[in-house]
């Protein structure tokens, strides 16, 4: 029991000193080596231009889809979407989709990009992994057809916009009083110290309606499915592979290889087209790689990615484990 004791205190003394001395780092203003991540596949992207049949990009889209995270980064996929448009070499476009969704901003923004991307004339197919659910969902309705993997889940077709915590009787019980002082009867609404009234509650779900009707009107459009029908699908469910095919959610349950020799068969005549991977990789901080040390770089991930989708700004196209 000692020894336990012992070492949680030191494990507690090393989490304390690495976090102070962070935070003299950036007191100081000294900046830590972060290093900038560059597109997966630049290199080879250059050396595939040499094929007289130029390349699809393969397009890893993974992870929340957020500003920027461990592996999504909304910058580094717009610059990539629009480069790959002005490159004569590039024919086409493979999405890899495996995420749960996240803000629709970002996600509605990916998808305008993706259509912009096709007025050059060039395909986008998008394959669907273990998770293509809301957000992940609602960019794959830009590809000319979607395959999935015979496992994965997609749809979740609805939205958040907002989740609330009203914790005033437990602070009055234990005699604790939280005051915010504000301008403006709804300018603290959703608070953790202010219950929440029901014209709060009429002003977020009117924004998520608005959203809604955008994400079914995009599905609908792309699908070709009518609009009320969609609507009936739109209940934020998720499906399986088999329900999403017979529901017209999706075109095909395949293989990622076999739905990438399918795009070099319909669309270049069976070409030998060469296939050029880009994915966005965070590299690691300095502070990533101390606390990856100290606690397994597996244990630092998982918690960055609950991080992620606590930090999500709402209203969010995003599939919620409960």
């Amino acid at each position: 029991m000692k020894d336990n004791k012992k070492n949680g205190i030191i494990v507690l003394a090393i989490i304390v000193a690495v976090t102070l001395f962070f935070t003299a780092v950036s007191a100081l203003g000294i900046t830590a080596p972060d290093f900038k991540s560059s597109p997966s596949g630049t290199i080879k992207t250059a050396a595939a231009r040499k094929g007289k049949n130029g390349y699809i990009a393969a397009l890893y889209i993974e992870g929340v889809i957020d500003t920027e995270n461990q592996t999504y980064n909304q910058k580094w996929l717009l610059d990539t979407i629009r480069n790959l448009k002005n490159d004569r070499q590039n024919r086409g476009i493979a999405l890899f989709v495996n995420s749960p969704g996240g803000a629709v901003y970002e996600a509605d923004e990916a998808y305008l990009a993706l259509q912009d991307y096709k007025t050059a004339g060039k395909p986008v197919y998008a394959y669907q992994a273990n998770l293509a659910a809301s957000g992940g969902y609602y960019i794959s309705c830009a590809a000319d057809k979607i395959y999935a993997n015979r496992n994965t889940l997609t749809g979740s077709i609805g939205v958040i916009t907002a989740s609330s915590f009203d914790v005033t009787e437990m602070l009055s019980k234990i005699g604790v009083k939280s005051e915010t002082i504000h301008a403006g009867k709804n300018k603290n609404m959703f608070n953790y110290n202010e219950p929440v009234s029901e014209e709060q509650k009429q002003i977020m779900q009117n924004i998520a309606d608005e959203c809604y009707e955008q994400f079914t009107g995009i599905v609908a459009m792309s699908r070709n499915i009518p609009l009320f029908e969609v609507k009936k699908l739109a209940d934020g469910r998720i499906y399986t592979a088999k329900q999403a095919l017979s529901n017209g959610l999706i075109d095909s349950i395949d293989t990622w290889e076999n739905m990438i020799s399918n795009i070099k068969l319909e669309e270049f005549d069976g070409k030998d087209v060469n296939l050029i991977e880009f994915r966005y990789k965070k590299d690691p901080s300095l502070r990533d790689m101390v606390l990856g040390s100290l606690f397994g770089s597996a244990t630092l991930n998982s918690l960055k990615e609950m991080s992620e989708q606590v930090q999500l700004q709402y209203p969010a196209f995003i599939y919620q484990t409960k």
